[in-house]
């Protein structure tokens, strides 16, 4: 699939990279902005990464969506974060 760049559609001034078709073109600033705190303290503890990793990755910025939405996350979607989010801490060891 193409990847390309589109125009934040809320604040219109930052560039977001367009991964899917159903993606919707929110820049990471204006999608973090409409999150709700996080008051479960099992969920807090799993979403509690760096920025940067939300900011390289489309897929934990929907499931921290979709928690905002629903309160509550499966086991396979927990799972699928962890894991991304550890593969992204062994990338982030390895380039420096």
């Amino acid at each position: 699939m193409a990847k390309y760049n589109q125009m934040c559609t809320i604040c219109r001034k930052n560039k977001v990279l367009m991964e899917h078709y159903r993606q919707k073109p929110y820049c990471l600033d204006c999608q973090m902005r409409y999150w709700d705190p996080v008051k479960d303290p099992k969920y807090k503890k799993l979403f509690k990464i760096p920025k940067k990793f939300y900011a390289k990755s489309y897929f934990l910025r929907n499931v921290r969506s979709y928690y905002d939405r629903n309160e509550e996350l499966s086991k396979k979607q927990i799972d699928a974060f962890k894991k991304t989010v550890k593969e992204m801490e062994k990338e982030d060891t390895k380039s420096q």
